[in-house]
């Protein structure tokens, strides 16, 4: 398959876009429990739009993951388990932190697990090294790291400036402690996805074989992983259902719209599923540095977070300081996603 950088990092983009944004719809629900809005979210997101949008785009889905390796099958499956916990646990940072803090900081360990050790898993790190185009890859993931730090450091600061008054306005459970352990914790665990696309090359591989477009060849990956994905948070959310006498949240929403509950969690729900439709095209376009994806999604979706976080005045009360930190963290990364590019076009050529 031919390596378009630049097309892959509009694709990378596009669902940067999504990430930051599926959220939002959440907060349209009512009279729900978080762990009920996010299970009927997690179904849509991790069920049907991975399985709807795999049948649509590979003829043969199911003969495809019939013959699949059954060790791909496995680690994908696993790794897709393990970023679940990520996920799940990432949900619970937005509602600590808020959009911008939250993001910015789980994600900052996201970018940085998720795209060096692939390259040092299988061996072949010390040879970027040993390349210009490789070099100017680990530059651009180095931009990034930078941003991500910036815009973490503007998020502390808003954190020390605002009142607890002003941080409940936007974050009604705002609580840095307990936010910033579970975002570290996030951010790792969610890191896995990297390695589930990885293990799930050899799926990719024979959707290809059996007539997948390059470009969509992912897809089935998808549906492995993702399955990984709903165990994980399926289990926790039942649990909490019952622990908290919640289940009953599915037939009835008191003095809210069940209909519209369903439908602003199945909104969010395929939002978030996009984010990694985009980036499974996005990666069949990096070229030999495919592992570089992960920081370039990392990073729109902290810029398009961020955006989100300034449009819905998370940012409001502090200083002009606190928000040139944030406008320079999202330069920042933006340069790193073009530097990233440039590095991929380098080897393409």
């Amino acid at each position: 398959m031919s390596a378009n950088p630049f097309l892959g990092i509009m694709l990378h983009a596009l669902g940067g876009f999504a990430a930051a944004s599926f959220y939002l719809p959440f907060k349209g629900v009512r009279k729900w429990a978080w762990e009920s809005y996010w299970l009927v979210g997690g179904f849509f997101s991790w069920i049907v739009a991975p399985l709807v949008a795999a049948a649509i785009l590979n003829p043969h889905l199911f003969k495809i993951l019939a013959g699949a390796p059954a060790r791909a099958l496995f680690w994908t499956y696993l790794f897709g388990v393990l970023w679940g916990i990520g996920g799940l646990t990432f949900g619970l940072a937005m509602r600590y932190l808020g959009l911008s803090l939250g993001y910015a900081l789980a994600l900052g360990f996201c970018a940085a697990f998720g795209t060096i050790i692939p390259p040092v898993f299988s061996g072949t790190f010390v040879d970027l090294m040993t390349h210009a185009s490789g070099l100017t890859v680990l530059a651009g993931v180095g931009v990034c790291l930078a941003g991500i730090a910036v815009c973490g450091k503007a998020g502390i600061l808003k954190e020390r400036q605002l009142t607890e008054e002003q941080k409940a306005e936007t974050v009604r459970e705002f609580s840095f402690i307990k936010g910033l352990w579970i975002a570290v914790f996030a951010g790792v665990m969610s890191a896995c996805m990297a390695f589930a696309f990885k293990a799930g090359e050899s799926i990719g591989e024979r959707a290809a074989e059996m007539g997948t477009s390059s470009t969509f060849c992912k897809t089935p990956v998808l549906v492995v992983a993702l399955l990984g994905g709903f165990t994980t948070n399926g289990i926790w959310c039942l649990f909490l259902n019952v622990k908290n006498g919640t289940i009953r949240d599915y037939v009835r929403a008191q003095d809210a719209s069940l209909i519209a509950n369903y439908a602003l969690s199945a909104m969010a729900g395929v939002t978030w599923y996009l984010q990694f439709f985009f980036y499974g095209m996005g990666t069949t376009k990096m070229g030999r540095y495919d592992f570089s994806s992960w920081t370039i999604h990392m990073a729109f979706i902290i810029v398009f977070s961020n955006i989100w976080g300034i449009l819905s005045r998370e940012w409001r009360g502090t200083n002009r300081k606190t928000h040139g930190l944030i406008v320079a963290g999202i330069v920042v990364l933006l340069l790193s996603t073009v530097v990233v590019g440039l590095g991929n076009y380098l080897d393409a050529r």
